[in-house]
């Protein structure tokens, strides 16, 4: 049987709400914890803000903790389209040669 692959973007529901994140059905029978601070880009008091049970999400599959739990973030992915927000970085300008 496949295996969830770490950086991959997965469409899940959310199977259950707890005051410390989400957990969300996302492969098969898998399932894994949105934290608290990985569901968006905003600190939020309860998942319960944004998230409600048997909502579908896209999340992206960040790894697994030391039990093999499985950590899923959301806030790195856009809910719309399903692809991944990548931060922009801020650099220097190189001066043009010339």
């Amino acid at each position: 049987m496949a295996e969830p692959e770490e950086g991959k973007i997965y469409t899940g529901k959310v199977v259950k709400l707890v005051d410390f994140g989400a957990f969300v059905n996302f492969f098969g029978k898998r399932d894994g914890l949105v934290h608290v601070s990985q569901i968006a880009n905003k600190r939020l008091t309860h998942p319960n803000e944004i998230l409600k049970e048997g909502q579908d999400v896209k999340v992206k599959l960040l790894g697994f903790d030391d039990r093999g739990k499985v950590r899923l973030g959301m806030k790195m992915v856009d809910q719309e389209t399903g692809a991944e927000i990548i931060p922009e970085k801020k650099e220097k300008e190189e001066p043009a040669e010339g």
